[in-house]
């Protein structure tokens, strides 16, 4: 089995409506080059085209095209040659599956096995004061919360080591990435 390692490859993980997808904006914002969560993005386009790949209709499908794009977004990131911060990675798909109480196919396991982002992977933390729903999030807190656990679950069990993202600003939330990154002598 033989493993890629993208040491420039930065996942943000964590359970959603925790500020992730705001704070990798603000990173593209400040100049680093960052991919977009696919989940919204497949949501959006099945409620258009009135597809049923939606983790409320069709949770296994919903997991195959995200896992899809995940591949495509990870493979794309190797040719970057610079620093790409990831609004989630090949083991959300595998935390979704298990919150979800579906069978994890070998080839989702294999590939976070052997497409491996930087060792150290930035968490939010649930965080109520900022959780909101809307026509794409239709989870509760509750279902945050798990999600968080799940997540430490997968990525702790694939050798990973987690750093939390403290509950401030999201500017203070960039800053900080931003320091850890240059702690751990990653370059743009």
């Amino acid at each position: 089995m033989d493993v890629q390692l993208n040491k420039q490859a930065i996942v943000v993980t964590g359970g959603p409506g925790m500020g992730k997808t705001s704070l990798i904006e603000k990173l593209g914002q400040l100049g680093h080059t960052c991919i977009q969560e696919s989940g919204r993005h497949i949501i959006q386009a099945e409620l258009k085209s009135e597809g049923n790949r939606l983790p409320w209709a069709d949770r296994q499908g919903f997991a195959e095209e995200m896992f899809n794009r995940a591949m495509a977004d990870y493979k794309q990131a190797l040719n970057n040659h610079v620093l790409t911060f990831f609004d989630r990675g090949l083991p959300d798909i595998i935390g979704y599956l298990v919150l979800c109480e579906l069978p994890i196919p070998d080839s989702i396991c294999s590939a976070a096995k052997t497409h491996r982002y930087h060792p150290q992977v930035f968490i939010a933390p649930p965080w109520h004061e900022i959780y909101v729903t809307d026509n794409e999030r239709k989870q509760s807190f509750e279902e945050a919360e798990a999600t968080y656990e799940v997540m430490v679950n997968v990525y702790t069990q694939l050798d990973y080591s987690l750093i939390e993202i403290p509950k401030m600003p999201i500017d203070e939330r960039a800053e900080f990435i931003i320091e850890k990154c240059s702690q751990k002598n990653i370059r743009k």
